[in-house]
């Protein structure tokens, strides 16, 4: 930093924060420190911060001081208080959400305090499109170690001693991934990075590509010296252009630095990369259907073996990783395998990075040591559940992962005890719901996702999710029988036997564990013709309590339906025959009055006819309802 810059202000650019214009904030923020000349001010940008819920975001250093949801109308405010009269606006500050306290420095939020940032240690801290940020954190050194100092065998011999296993779902040991490659024998190898992050919530590799592409291009570098592979492909959703433009911008830099191309840093090692956006099939995540897509063909899994390793993209020997694995590959080389492997658990090492969403206080990314409890990320990182309601459940690992109740709160974060739990790591989604969200429901949700992403080839995937998405939606509509539940797990069961790839193999977990662990619930739909989270549309219905109700009209006026019957100060009525369960009588009824309620299962209407507000005896109210 020049000596003459006091103040920084790092405004962040990541999807989330320039959905919300904070590219508009940092333009107000140019302009108006120019106009006043306040020469000792820098403006920049980051990429994704992580805490998207915030966002707009900006950081000021070298204080650390931490702005939230920021407008363009804050930034009159922020000069004049903070950057002129060295006095940080407090309103801006972030607001625990169990305490209440402002709290003005990003190093004591519990949101980033309570995380260790490896895969993400530069998100947030340097400008994605500018190579010589990235540099002056130590970038490029790993690779420069590498070339000078390593052979391949040496490179994945400390890979493999890291004990760092690949941070897309299967876990498989990276170091022993690329040792196969590494021991074919051919005149052409390929190194492809898997970014064709797809599960509903999940955001990690995008914003792991905006805010720090370099060390993304790093890792896959280090990763094809080691196997031998002199061209190599980042297999990118088109979904993500901000993503793609600065990988692509990060691409020419390396370049011309020298750290990609022919001859990378005068050692003769080549290494080309290409960017293959693609369209958006959830499949394309596998690798052989990524393979394929990359081929031009349609994205469809193949039987294994051969293995990637052995006959990959066009035939020849290649080796996938996903964004967090080549992420963490520099880290790894440049302070030592045995450093990563102190960190995690004695199966599973290093960190893991979780898309952190649902009903939970503090949303975004979380970067946080393996063997972690479940409880620590979701009440001591995320602050717990909106409004402080209570936990129900957490989705872990994606549309394919588990639902874990309450009882699971204690249990470590590591591949093997989500397995047994009948969760997965996944590729890191981690959605977390409170008591308002039916499991069934939940559970359809996913399977619908997954049923409609399902590329056709196996039958059992194709035709058994089918089915047993049509047995969900006769349950969460009071149509099931007390024989589906058994019949959704004899589908299940042939679903994962029958399946060629993971997509079909890992698509009945959701509903799996929401049986296994609240069957209560499935069971209420269907014998009692009940939902008890009082969400499915189908078993629940609105009715006006007349005994509260002060015949006001305004959930007579906002009703789409035209449902709501009774004249100004008196009782009204819904026609449940009309009524189409939208819930705005319930959200626009005065918190005051509190005359709508929801109720699941079949209650009758009360009172017959209209009748004028007050006449209404609250003794009989309730026993009449």
């Amino acid at each position: 930093m020049p000596d003459n810059i006091k103040y920084t202000i790092f405004i962040c650019e990541g999807t989330g924060c320039v959905s919300g214009k904070s590219h508009e904030i940092r333009q107000a923020l140019e302009q108006k420190t120019a106009e006043l000349g306040l020469s000792n001010v820098k403006v920049d940008f980051t990429g994704c911060h992580g805490f998207c819920e915030q966002g707009p975001i900006a950081i000021v250093e070298p204080e650390g001081i931490f702005y939230t949801r920021l407008t363009v109308e804050d930034v009159a405010e922020i000069i004049q208080s903070h950057l002129k009269d060295g006095k940080p606006v407090e309103r801006l500050f972030f607001k625990d959400p169990v305490s209440g306290q402002a709290i003005p420095l990003y190093k004591d939020i519990n949101f980033y305090h309570r995380q260790q940032r490896i895969i993400l240690r530069n998100c947030g801290h340097i400008n994605p499109e500018r190579i010589n940020d990235y540099i002056n954190r130590n970038g490029y050194n790993a690779l420069k170690k590498v070339l000078s100092e390593m052979n391949p065998i040496q490179v994945i011999e400390e890979i493999k001693k890291s004990g760092l296993r690949g941070r897309g779902g299967a876990g498989f040991s990276t170091g022993m991934k690329w040792e196969l490659c590494y021991k074919e024998q051919s005149d052409i190898k390929y190194m492809i990075c898997n970014a064709d992050e797809g599960d509903p919530g999940a955001f990690m590799d995008r914003s792991i590509m905006e805010a720090d592409p370099h060390t993304v291009i790093e890792g896959m570098t280090i990763a094809a010296y080691a196997i031998g592979a002199s061209e190599g492909y980042i297999y990118i959703r088109a979904e993500y252009p901000l993503a793609v433009n600065r990988l692509r911008t990060a691409l020419k830099q390396a370049e011309e630095k020298g750290f990609l191309g022919n001859n990378i840093l005068g050692t003769g090692f080549n290494f080309t990369i290409h960017v293959n956006e693609g369209a958006g099939a959830f499949v394309c995540g596998e690798e052989t259907a990524l393979m394929a897509s990359i081929e031009g063909k349609r994205g469809m899994p193949r039987s294994r073996p051969p293995f990637p390793a052995q006959s990959g993209l066009w035939g020849k020997p290649s080796t996938i990783n996903n964004v967090k694995s080549l992420a963490s590959v520099p880290v790894i080389i440049s302070k030592g395998a045995d450093w990563y492997n102190k960190i995690g658990t004695e199966k599973s090492k290093g960190t893991a990075v979780f898309a952190l969403t649902g009903k939970i206080a503090n949303s975004g990314l979380v970067e946080v040591p393996m063997g972690i409890t479940l409880r620590e990320i979701i009440y001591d990182i995320g602050g717990g559940l909106i409004g402080g309601k209570d936990f129900k459940a957490v989705q872990n690992g994606g549309p394919s992962g588990g639902c874990l109740p309450a009882s699971a709160l204690d249990l470590p974060v590591d591949y093997e005890r989500l397995a047994a739990a009948g969760a997965i790591m996944g590729s890191g989604g981690m959605i977390v719901v409170d008591s308002q969200t039916c499991m069934v429901d939940l559970a359809k949700y996913f399977l619908s996702f997954t049923q409609a992403e399902s590329c056709g080839k196996c039958v059992m995937c194709r035709e058994g999710t089918l089915q047993m998405l049509k047995i969900l939606d006769d349950i969460t509509e009071g149509k099931g029988k007390e024989e589906d539940i058994d019949l959704l797990l004899e589908l299940a069961k042939s679903i994962q036997a029958g399946s060629l790839c993971a997509l079909g193999g890992t698509a009945p977990n959701p509903v799996l564990t929401t049986i296994r662990y609240f069957r209560d619930e499935y069971e209420a739909h269907i014998k009692e013709k009940r939902c008890p989270a009082a969400s499915c549309k189908s078993l629940i219905n609105f009715y006006i309590l007349p005994d509260k109700c002060q015949g006001c009209g305004i959930c007579k006026r906002g009703c789409p339906a035209d449902a709501i019957l009774g004249d100004k100060r008196m009782i009204h009525i819904i026609d449940q025959n009309k009524c189409i369960k939208c819930g705005n009588c319930l959200d626009v009824c005065p918190v005051r009055f509190d005359a709508v309620i929801k109720v699941s299962g079949e209650r009758p209407q009360t009172p017959e006819g209209l009748i004028p507000v007050g006449s209404w005896q609250n003794s009989e109210s309730e026993e009449k309802l």
